[in-house]
């Protein structure tokens, strides 16, 4: 080994030894290619979510009444003349059938669409506040482009699924916040205090705990009253998915505070005159924040399925709000999943979402 490399191995050694807590797993981040691509979906599944009106042709509410279930369109780049450098979709022809009176869709070649980028359409307003009109991509009228098909109101799926995941994506957010903080908090209390304090915290837990889930999360949303806003309902759907949900949280971190306040660095705390709040929050629960992280990364996609569950039923968010269980909500019979299959997509959504949230929290 000569002494060049002799020298790096020292300086990495140092840094590593010197490294910080956020420094020592973010290296570990990035040795872990899975994690990485994990990461990489969630950002980029977040970036969408935030610019939906923008990434969808359409508008989530403008309905389409001559394309009723229309299957999804494909995108082309060759036709009878060859490659074509511009993509471009076929323009649809509706017909019935004179036996079942069902729409047929059939493809008419003579008629191509081709696809614009940054296509000027209907108006809409980013984020509620800036009046634009501009697309990321969109086909000239009368041409239409429907990527996921559409549902039985003639609604672009494609469109409806990337505002979906507002809801979806951020009620998993805010559940996990409200989870942290009660786990946190509470657990933190019961286990640096004990004695009677552990006692009904932990007694408390034991309750919620002997609940069954489903049941609890149905007869809470079927109490919603039916008149509420969208933004009331989307905070109590929120509240009921983390209503349960901290609880274990809050039995780890009593353990760990059991073992851990008893540690050098406590005692040293305490003779300095640190209020027991501020040694929870601020030597015992950073001691373990590792494994808080990786609780986090887990909870959320618990509440996204939970979400989900609870919209499909019925029993959760309803129309007119848009989420990825609300989309499913509408494939809940065998005969519409035989005949437009296509409903399911926002299924394929949930399962990548939560698999990279499994991901990077491995």
């Amino acid at each position: 080994m000569n002494v060049q490399t002799r020298e790096n191995l020292t300086d990495k050694a140092e840094a590593m030894y010197v490294a910080s807590q956020w420094q020592l797993m973010w290296r570990r981040l990035k040795r872990h290619k899975l994690a990485m691509v994990g990461g990489g979906t969630l950002i980029l599944f977040y970036l969408i979510a935030t610019f939906a009106s923008f990434f969808s042709p359409y508008g989530p509410y403008k309905a389409f009444d001559d394309y009723l279930y229309n299957p999804p369109q494909r995108i082309h780049f060759f036709n009878e003349d060859g490659f074509s450098l511009r993509p471009f979709v076929y323009r649809l022809r509706v017909a019935r059938d004179p036996r079942t009176l069902k729409k047929i869709y059939t493809i008419d070649k003579s008629q191509k669409d081709y696809i614009y980028f940054f296509a000027r359409n209907s108006e809409y307003k980013l984020w509620n506040l800036i009046p634009l009109n501009t697309r990321l991509f969109g086909v000239k009228k009368p041409g239409t482009i429907f990527l996921f098909g559409t549902d039985d109101m003639g609604r672009d799926l494609f469109s409806r699924t990337l505002h979906a995941s507002r809801i979806s994506l951020s009620i998993g957010l805010v559940g996990v916040i409200v989870t942290f903080i009660l786990g946190c908090l509470l657990g933190g209390i019961s286990g640096y205090y004990g004695g009677m304090t552990d006692m009904i915290i932990q007694r408390a837990i034991e309750f919620f705990l002997s609940i069954p889930t489903i049941p609890l999360w149905m007869a809470l949303a079927a109490a919603l009253p039916r008149e509420w806003s969208q933004m009331k309902i989307y905070l109590a759907i929120t509240v009921i998915l983390a209503l349960r949900n901290w609880c274990m949280l809050a039995r780890v971190v009593r353990g760990k505070l059991i073992s851990t306040r008893e540690e050098d660095f406590t005692m040293a705390a305490k003779i300095a005159g640190a209020s027991g709040m501020r040694i929870i929050t601020r030597h015992l629960l950073p001691s373990f924040l590792s494994y808080l992280i990786v609780n986090l990364t887990i909870s959320v996609p618990a509440m996204i399925i939970g979400e989900t569950a609870l919209s499909f039923l019925g029993l959760g968010l309803r129309d007119p709000v848009i989420s990825w269980g609300v989309l499913l909500n509408r494939a809940q019979s065998v005969r519409v999943i035989a005949l437009y299959p296509w409903l399911l997509i926002p299924a394929v959504f949930v399962i990548l979402t939560v698999l990279s949230f499994n991901a990077v929290g491995d």
